[in-house]
């Protein structure tokens, strides 16, 4: 009988690290994920998680709540604070105020358990999509917006008042978005479509999070903001800049 030689993913593959304390769970996922060509990695637990963060460089995590000691959200706050990698949570409660929390932690997306596995790949496919980002001429690399905000399109990095601030790949590709349409009103549904795939065109909870992410980061007075308009039931607007420096 030949042996069962173990799949083997091509070099550029991308690598998906799965945290999970369940490791029939991590099973399904891994077989899943594999017949798509990814690279797999395991973690089971949130410790050992934020170490092959680090060593491993995933392209993509996903991401249990609930594991015992360090739980999801636990892990995600800390994994935040030194990689920008994105990560889609695994839930099994499906409660809309864990999604949000998740959300404002830093998670890209998340999935509810029980989750089938064109629903698992849709969103691993979305999410990766969203992390390439948009390329720009090397004369339109920097763009300045007025006296106090620049944007420097190669760093992914938004200058305000001197002082460089990384964007992640989600929030950088909204306000690719945003200023390409400077001037103009951009519907929920378009933003959607642009930034997170066709298939979240309902999940305006989405827009209104990363907005605000933006604003904390662009704005003078986030409650009051000056660059990213809201149009009350239609979208958002960035403020027209071009005309203002004619």
């Amino acid at each position: 009988m030949a042996s069962k030689l173990p799949r083997i993913a091509p070099r550029e593959a991308k690598r998906i690290l799965v945290v999970d304390d369940e490791a029939r769970m991590i099973g399904f996922i891994r077989m899943n994920l594999e017949l798509e060509g990814y690279q797999v990695l395991e973690a089971h637990d949130g410790f050992k998680a934020l170490e092959m963060v680090r060593t491993q460089l995933p392209d993509l995590v996903l991401l249990d709540v609930m594991m015992p000691g360090l739980d999801g959200f636990e892990t995600l706050r800390m994994l935040r604070e030194f990689s920008s990698v994105p990560v889609i949570m695994l839930t099994a409660k499906g409660e809309e105020e864990d999604k949000v929390r998740g959300l404002e932690l830093g998670a890209d997306d998340y999935v509810t358990k029980p989750f089938g596995s064109r629903e698992l790949s849709s969103r691993v496919r979305a999410v990766l999509r969203r992390a390439e980002m948009p390329t720009v001429s090397p004369d339109k690399a920097i763009l300045k917006i007025d006296d106090r905000l620049s944007v420097d399109f190669n760093r992914r990095e938004v200058i305000v008042e001197g002082k460089h601030i990384k964007l992640r790949p989600t929030e950088y590709r909204l306000l690719y978005h945003l200023i390409e349409n400077a001037g103009w009103t951009v519907p929920h549904e378009q933003l959607l479509a642009k930034v997170w795939g066709y298939e979240y065109r309902d999940e305006t909870h989405y827009v209104r999070l990363y907005v605000n992410y933006l604003r904390e980061k662009i704005e003078e007075d986030p409650s009051n903001p000056k660059y990213i308009l809201t149009e009350r039931g239609v979208g958002y607007r960035f403020v027209d800049f071009r005309r203002e420096q004619e």
